[in-house]
């Protein structure tokens, strides 16, 4: 059991965009980990047991849900031109050995950790080795230690020689081994369906890789059919608009990264039978494409290939959120944090991106990182808003995001499910930090 909390004198932001923010409230918070009310300072009744924190000044609003993470890295930059011989001997005597996994597992709880104090209260993760990311949730829920909420994926499903394959993903070639492929995962205790349509910046050979096809529509859908029967959504890496057509017409719940739309496409999103909840979401991650797009390679390191695809992607996936905006499709926001520049502790950068480059308000992108977030991934009912009955998931803050974004990059307290984080700390990666603040 928790310690009952009451959160008092607090600047509170609901995380939804149709409320304004309210003055002098109060937040009780049951032993449960829940909110059992909410009210006016003056008007609360605080019962004796409970510990009452004055939080005067401060401002407090949903805990950020980051819908498009990667836990095996922490932002560092890495080469990516390295030999398949080289990558398979790393694999086999390196990380999977036992000594292997427990470094990996040490490492995804640190990152998991950092983002956790950084004020994430729900991860969404989309990509792990050996299903370590379950083995995480499970400890997490049945509380071995306090970490975020984590929504877990597995292994990517791929098709031979696809995004992430042999390593990251498991391979299949027809509608069959596809489905196959979700069983195994299924088995394994995942929380969603993560799949490769088109391959991606990382892996590429050559100019125009990125984007290209790979899955089938038939594939898509065998897929999003089997994972749909037993309630489980579907997300869709998709970095060209052929593969997003793709994607759509099998049905992904996400469409992770994006591209340019036309018609057809905007339709999809906006009405797709196939997918679990009749619509598509899209998940952009602006600050993964952006650093290895813009800066100069003797920063980055990455070839000139990995540049011009990033490049070729970022500019496309910009459109494609434009776009989405323009046509009021559901989008949501997720970092991609453990690609090279993207940390697990600084996802109001990728807020902050939207804003600059989608002319989205401070009160947009807090509702897009909490109740939308929220919604997009199916724990709505539980986490996302600051209401009664749902988890005590909240982030404190000392200046006021809906003024200065920024804000949340400096968290004063952190509560998941009614765990009060007093003095978060955060390791910063200063060499990224530094690139970053450059950049605009």
């Amino acid at each position: 059991m928790n310690t009952a909390y009451a959160l008092k004198n607090v600047h509170l932001i609901h995380g939804d965009s149709s409320r304004n923010l309210q003055n002098n409230m109060a937040i009780l918070v049951n032993e449960q980990g829940l909110i059992q009310d909410i009210g006016p300072d003056y008007d609360l009744n605080i019962p004796n047991h409970y510990t009452t924190i004055d939080l005067s000044g401060k401002y407090v609003m949903p805990g950020l849900i980051n819908a498009h993470v990667h836990l095996f890295a922490d932002g560092k930059p890495f080469s990516l031109s390295v030999s398949e011989g080289m990558l398979q001997f790393a694999y086999d005597r390196i990380l999977n050995t036992k000594f292997g996994r427990n470094v990996l597992k040490k490492r995804m709880k640190r990152n998991a950790l950092i983002a956790l104090n950084a004020g994430v209260t729900t991860m969404r993760s989309v990509g792990e080795f050996f299903y370590t990311d379950v083995q995480l949730r499970d400890e997490i829920n049945n509380g071995v230690f306090v970490g975020p909420n984590l929504l877990v994926s597995g292994f990517f499903l791929s098709v031979t020689g696809g995004h992430g394959a042999p390593f990251l993903a498991l391979e299949g070639d027809s509608p069959w081994e596809a489905r196959k492929n979700v069983r195994i995962n299924v088995k394994h205790g995942v929380d969603l369906i993560k799949i490769c349509v088109t391959g991606g910046v990382t892996d590429a050979k050559m100019v125009g890789e990125a984007g290209r096809l790979q899955m089938t529509v038939d594939e898509v859908a065998a897929i999003c059919d089997e994972a749909h029967k037993i309630g489980l959504r579907v997300a869709a890496h998709v970095e060209s608009t052929e593969g997003v057509r793709v994607a759509l017409q099998g049905g992904v719940d996400t469409i992770e990264h994006g591209s340019e739309m036309d018609d057809e496409i905007i339709r999809l999103y906006k009405n797709n039978p196939n997918a679990l909840n009749g619509y598509t979401a899209l998940i952009p991650t602006l600050q993964a494409a952006y650093p290895s797009a813009s800066l100069d390679t003797s920063v980055t390191k990455v070839s000139a290939t990995v540049k011009e695809n990033s490049r070729l992607v970022y500019d496309s996936m910009l459109k494609g959120v434009k776009q989405a905006i323009e046509n009021d499709i559901t989008i949501g926001i997720g970092t991609d944090a453990a690609m090279p520049y993207v940390t697990h502790y600084d996802m109001w950068r990728e807020m902050d991106h939207y804003m600059r480059q989608a002319n989205l308000n401070n009160k947009q992108v807090i509702d897009m990182v909490t109740r939308i977030n929220a919604k997009i991934l199916g724990v709505d009912d539980v986490t996302g808003t600051v209401d009664i009955g749902k988890h005590a998931d909240l982030i404190f803050m000392e200046q006021n995001p809906l003024e200065h974004i920024e804000a949340l990059s400096d968290i004063s307290m952190v509560m998941v499910k009614g765990n009060l984080i007093q003095t978060p700390s955060v390791t910063r990666i200063k060499e990224v930090d530094d690139v970053l603040n450059s950049v605009w």
